[in-house]
């Protein structure tokens, strides 16, 4: 896996204001969408998660100039920190050099009864793996 996750994203119809700029919600949408894809790419498969799943916690997110219909935009998932159940992310939305929107994301792995729980071992060694290669 390289050491940036990207995801490429078409700006279509259904994700523009009446004035064709990207609304505002769907850039969360596109994160969420980079991020299970990059799980999915080292092989951790959340619809086969016994009786645990990932949350957001919690988003700090700054829009700093939009995306319109029709561009192809990249979503760039960087892996800052694991530590127990937690893992910080640094989510990007680029259109060629310029940076459309950014986020720092805490997700959390939690239980069937929505309770932290500590990564498991193997899933901790691939998200590691990830992150250190991003260093």
């Amino acid at each position: 896996m390289p050491p940036l996750h990207v995801l490429p994203v078409r700006i279509y119809y259904e994700d523009t204001d009446r004035g064709g700029v990207v609304y505002h919600a769907n850039y969360l949408k596109f994160c969420e969408r980079a991020r299970s894809d990059c799980l999915r790419l080292l092989d951790v498969h959340q619809n086969e998660m016994q009786d645990m799943g990932f949350v957001v916690r919690r988003m700090a997110c700054d829009f700093l100039s939009p995306a319109r219909l029709d561009d192809l935009v990249e979503v760039e998932t960087r892996f800052l920190e694991l530590a127990g159940a937690r893992l910080e992310l640094d989510q990007r939305v680029r259109l060629a050099d310029n940076i459309l929107f950014k986020a720092l994301v805490t997700v959390v792995l939690i239980d069937g009864r929505g309770r932290p729980k500590r990564l498991p071992p193997a899933l901790a060694a691939k998200l590691k793996s990830l992150a250190e290669s991003q260093s």
